[in-house]
């Protein structure tokens, strides 16, 4: 039975006769609302402000009642229901303070406590904080950074999709921060993002043979099956077999790095011949040492051959236009490139239609390699796909 609130008007006289029981109970102050007393079984007492954030109660600790007189405590208490009124969060406030440490401290929390578990994409988020933000930042309380800082950050990045991106990532960490009382604010929430396009970036029939001489093998390997460059980097001779089919599970598989699908959604994809040329001798591990530098790559090799910028994901996209461009289809498209479309269809088709997606792949990589080589593109065969 819970048991009826103590309320007196507090003296001298009244705390210094306080008595400890066997359970804690809280004294209340009539005379200042939201001072209260709390008396422990060891005969310790403390002084605590007790409000009311956003329908749940907070409890800020002012020091021990030996140490804070009467009239001091209530004044404290009176400047904290003051900045409750005004909207903020004292007892938050002075978690964050002692609790998120520096912007590196905070970030290490956010990836080990949360992206890791719950974010596929953190390899990437993390690579765009490390090389944009703690250089800057790594050593500031995280709750000392302000929206100046940010955009300051913002600036200081020259591509605006990667500044978006980062912003993303950075606000990622506040955001986590401040839903675990880290921090009471997140700096990036109000900053502008960057204007961008939508891209539309692909490689045209004379740009492949140029781009392909520069090509690394896992560019090359993204041109030709089409696939998320992340996941192309990450690729795994443990995960190719079937004599050349690369299954790629939905979910992260941590003993191998694998990240999982962008989409969670697993999927099965045919390698050309062409594409099965690049993947070596075999064995276990990784297919690709250079896993985490291609957009890093492709920067090099456009600004080589003094062309439009373009991405891996662009690559993607080309591979994307080329099916539709064989006369494929946009479903075809869609289903080899791993677009989740939702309902069991999804689960059928992956089997239904590997004879046909066989052939666009080997066609699309046909294609591809026709330009490479200044052969007549006119002459690769188109074969229209006809459901089963």
């Amino acid at each position: 039975m819970k048991r009826p609130a103590r309320k007196v008007k507090l003296t001298e006289l009244s705390i210094r006769r306080l008595a400890p029981e066997p359970r804690p109970y809280v004294v209340w102050d009539t005379h200042q609302h939201g001072l209260a007393i709390r008396v422990r079984p060891t005969g310790h007492c403390a002084w605590k402000v007790i409000y009311s954030r956003q329908g749940r109660p907070r409890w800020l600790h002012l020091g021990d009642v030996s140490a804070i007189g009467l009239a001091d405590a209530r004044q404290l208490a009176a400047e904290t229901m003051l900045a409750v009124a005004r909207g903020k969060d004292p007892a938050a406030e002075k978690r964050a303070e002692r609790g998120a440490g520096t912007f590196a401290e905070l970030a290490d929390r956010y990836l080990d406590e949360h992206a890791k578990k719950a974010n596929r994409s953190w390899p990437q988020a993390r690579a765009l904080v490390e090389r944009h933000a703690l250089p800057h930042w790594s050593k500031l309380q995280a709750s000392t950074i302000t929206r100046t800082d940010v955009k300051a950050m913002m600036r200081r990045i020259e591509a605006p999709v990667l500044a978006n991106q980062t912003l993303a990532a950075v606000s990622a960490i506040f955001t986590w921060g401040v839903k675990e009382e880290l921090v009471t604010s997140n700096p990036s929430a109000k900053v502008d993002r960057n204007p961008t396009r939508s891209r539309e970036r692909i490689l045209s029939d004379s740009e492949v043979p140029q781009f392909w001489a520069e090509f690394t093998p896992a560019l090359k390997m993204t041109l030709l099956t089409g696939q998320r460059p992340n996941e192309v980097s990450h690729m795994r001779y443990e995960h190719i077999a079937d004599g050349g089919w690369w299954t790629l599970p939905g979910e992260p598989v941590p003993a191998l790095r694998w990240p999982g699908t962008k989409n969670g959604q697993g999927h099965r994809v045919w390698l050309p011949t062409q594409a099965q040329a690049l993947l070596g001798t075999g064995g276990s591990g990784f297919v690709f040492r250079q896993r985490s530098n291609l957009d890093v790559a492709m920067r090099a090799i456009c600004t080589k051959l003094g062309v439009e910028r373009a991405t891996p994901h662009d690559l993607r996209r080309s591979h994307g236009s080329t099916i539709t461009a064989l006369g494929f289809g946009r479903d075809a498209m869609n289903r080899v490139q791993n677009h989740r479309e939702g309902g069991i269809a999804n689960v059928y088709d992956r089997h239904e239609y590997a004879d046909e997606n066989r052939r666009i792949m080997q066609a699309v990589a046909n294609k591809f390699m026709a330009l490479v080589e200044g052969a007549d593109t006119s002459k690769v065969v188109q074969l229209p796909v006809t459901k089963r």
